[in-house]
């Protein structure tokens, strides 16, 4: 839990899912800031990968692109804001967020803090490295992580669930990376930028379960796109 958060069962609701395809357009809109083209584009490359395994239609997508490059005539503009803070019993926690109105979303994330403490930037993201990571799984007979990590360029790898693969990098090696993981004929299912926590901190059941709805209650803001947390 010292990268990204997720929450329990989140994309088994039908509201939970809608949540999930709201955040996909946003990024695409965010990205497709730096062009509609996803071959020239490598954040938009990848939340184009994000959004089809998400399901999206393609109409959706392409009108989110659409919309991020201004080729529509929608006045809507999202941009990214970033807060830092603390949840219950002093657990660090990054939240980033996509709005197209900042005072709205600060109004907003400062009342969901009220139950932990929010703090000014860099009151807690000096805790975290800020990395690229990619979540991989192996080729068909199998393939040695470390040995594939040391190939693509990773810096640092880490075992996850159901015989997915995490790999690190350098923020600026995201693409080139995950690029030559999917030449070794890894399956790519994820590559984005996170914050993965230095010292996470440990909880007992009864704490991790207040930290829990906290956390809840705040990615469950429109506005919240990602939340990041040092919670071993």
């Amino acid at each position: 839990m010292g990268a990204q958060w997720k929450q329990k069962g989140r994309e088994a609701a039908a509201n939970a899912k809608g949540r999930v395809m709201t955040k996909l357009s946003k990024e695409l809109m965010i990205a497709a800031r730096n062009g509609a083209d996803p071959v020239l584009n490598p954040r938009l490359r990848m939340a184009v990968e994000a959004a089809r395994k998400a399901s999206m239609t393609r109409d959706t997508m392409e009108r989110a692109i659409k919309k991020g490059a201004g080729l529509l005539s929608e006045g809507i503009v999202y941009e990214t804001v970033t807060y830092e803070g603390f949840a219950p019993h002093q657990v660090p926690v990054i939240v980033e967020c996509l709005t197209e109105n900042r005072n709205r979303t600060a109004a907003n994330i400062k009342v969901l803090f009220r139950k932990g403490q929010m703090g000014n930037s860099g009151s807690v993201s000096w805790d975290f490295a800020r990395l690229g990571a990619i979540e991989a799984t192996p080729p068909p007979g199998g393939a040695d992580a470390d040995e594939a990590a040391i190939e693509s360029g990773a810096q640092d790898l880490a075992p996850g669930d159901d015989g997915v693969t995490e790999f690190y990098t350098e923020p600026t090696e995201l693409d080139t990376v995950a690029k030559a993981l999917a030449e070794r004929k890894w399956t790519v299912i994820s590559a984005k930028l996170i914050w993965k926590a230095k010292n996470p901190v440990t909880v007992d059941d009864a704490a991790r379960a207040e930290v829990e709805a906290f956390l809840e209650a705040i990615d469950g803001d429109d506005d919240v796109q990602t939340l990041f947390v040092g919670l071993a």
